[in-house]
């Protein structure tokens, strides 16, 4: 008896003690300093990652990759597929809410799907194989196909640039022309959008009606727990300063400290270094295929003459242990890495790149080369494009601007004479890169496509095919034949890869590893 009574004590003790924990927990703050202000706020309109991240607190997606990026169900509660592979059916998770208290259902989850359809590379493959998508209650509905898509749950759990995210259908139903203003999301975190103020702070409030997975997290897949109360992105766009506000405790995490100062931050005991996405990034430039000069390939063929991986790599990142040099599409040290088409190139060769100008017929026009001032680990590309662009004989005039201008410049297919553009750069994850059809910059689609609107028939053609071949031999030798043609024609240039290091207060844990800032499961003590 007496016993009992002890582990009853102890039992209400243990109790006690969480419930405390959780009080203690309760009302605080996370304060984070990201890579980029806030300016745009629909991730299906732009791929900016800053966009996509913010699309991760308040939205849920109906499939999510797991740290082994194999797809799991996330609002969605079970699956079937018919014998004959052509009708997937899909059932909800129940309790799914959206912040403004309305049950989520099959009404919002068709147009929602319909928009990532029209907007993104992969989505739109598997826009071309199907037939329709209908509801077949408040919590079913079925997409049936034209002929078997063997990518249907890795596309609905595509992680990047363009999530599938699902939106209230009042929502979704805008086109992807045009930008939307109403947040309302279901998932753990809500947008304060009446104390958003770009170039100043971000406000997200936890969800206290957002029904985690049981599952724990892993990736991007299981439960999404909140467990702070509010998050704030902070903007302190010089990276001195926001590692002095580090240091000094008034924020809590900067997401993409500026590899030039790690040593700094290596001194302090009460500060650390994490890297959540250990497959890193790639630094990604593109030609502008719809204004001259660029819509000739000998002028991205001269480009790419001049250009070299490692002056990139070096001015940017300048640690070789955060740095491969690595020409390969699809990324290094993955299945699908290959060195078709990459002899030759990115090697600076200036002679061969002025002697592809004067053949040409160069008339020495500016090359408007567009570079982000506020993102610590863009900035210093276009500089260095810019002095071995002059070397092979270009003229250039970089034009400076943060990375949400530069985002929406980048999103204009005008002449540069009316605010156009030549080459624009950005970094990818290289987990969204491993293949022809999940690497949105391999698309060769014109309008469809990345910016820039590269067209190239044939690479199109070759995607589809990736998609419908199961040997993974054939497979490779596909990939092979879409990284030539990409590199060829200069449809994307891959500008070698590189790991990007969080610093964060060491009373702060718990962010999940993977390609993607996420907040569920990080704590501040």
């Amino acid at each position: 008896m007496l016993r009992r009574a002890l582990f009853a004590a102890v039992a209400l003790l243990a109790a006690a003690s969480a419930h405390a924990q959780a009080q203690a927990q309760s009302g605080k703050t996370l304060k984070v300093v990201m890579q980029s202000d806030l300016k745009i706020i629909d991730p299906v309109w732009t791929t900016a990652y800053i966009v996509r991240n913010h699309g991760y607190l308040i939205y849920d997606t109906l499939f999510a990759l797991d740290a082994k990026l194999e797809p799991q169900p996330q609002m969605v509660e079970s699956w079937t597929v018919s014998d004959d592979q052509l009708t997937w059916t899909f059932k909800l998770r129940e309790g799914l809410k959206w912040h403004d208290g309305q049950p989520v259902t099959t009404a919002d989850v068709l147009p929602s799907i319909k928009r990532f359809t029209d907007k993104d590379t992969l989505g739109g493959l598997l826009g071309k194989q199907t037939r329709e998508m209908k509801a077949l209650d408040d919590r079913t509905f079925q997409i049936v196909l034209k002929k078997p898509y063997g990518m249907m749950l890795k596309t609905l759990a595509k992680p990047s640039s363009i999530p599938p995210f699902i939106m209230p259908r009042r929502i979704a139903e805008t086109p992807v022309t045009q930008q939307i203003s109403d947040t309302t999301g279901s998932g753990p975190f809500i947008f304060k959008k009446d104390e958003w103020k770009p170039g100043e702070k971000v406000v997200y409030l936890r969800n206290p009606d957002y029904k985690p997975r049981a599952e724990p997290p892993s990736g991007l897949a299981g439960g999404k727990v909140a467990k702070v109360d509010r998050v704030e992105w902070v903007s302190i766009p010089d990276t001195q300063t926001a590692i002095n506000a580090l240091q000094q405790g008034e924020i809590d995490m900067i997401e993409q400290p500026s590899h030039d100062l790690l040593p700094v931050i290596e001194k302090d005991r009460n500060v650390e270094i994490v890297i959540p996405d250990q497959l890193g990034s790639t630094y990604i430039l593109r030609f502008n295929w719809k204004q001259p000069p660029f819509n000739d390939v000998r002028y991205r063929r001269a480009a790419m003459m001049a250009f070299n991986q490692k002056d990139f790599l070096q001015a940017v990142i300048g640690d070789p242990r955060y740095y491969k040099v690595c020409k390969a599409m699809f990324g290094c040290g993955t299945p699908l890495e290959n060195a078709a088409g990459t002899e030759g190139i990115l090697e600076s060769h200036f002679e061969e790149s002025k002697k592809i100008l004067k053949e040409a017929g160069y008339d020495g026009t500016p090359i408007v080369l567009l570079q982000s001032t506020d993102l610590a680990v863009l900035t210093n590309l276009a500089p260095v494009a810019k002095t071995l662009l002059e070397r092979g004989g270009f003229k250039v005039d970089m034009q400076s601007m943060d990375w949400q201008t530069l985002v929406a410049r980048r999103a204009k297919k005008v002449p540069v004479a009316e605010g156009g553009w030549n080459i624009a750069m950005t970094a990818a994850a290289a987990v969204l890169l491993i293949d022809p059809v999940n690497n949105h910059y391999a698309e060769a689609s014109g309008d469809r496509a990345q910016f820039g609107w590269p067209l190239d028939e044939e690479i199109e053609r070759l995607r589809l095919a990736f998609v419908g071949e199961g040997d993974a031999k054939k497979q490779f030798e596909i990939a092979e034949q879409v990284q030539k043609r990409i590199l060829d024609g200069g449809v994307t240039v891959p500008l070698g890869q590189f790991l990007q290091p969080m610093a964060r207060r060491k009373g702060v844990t718990g962010n999940i590893e993977s390609p993607i800032t996420v907040f569920w499961n990080v704590e501040k003590k």
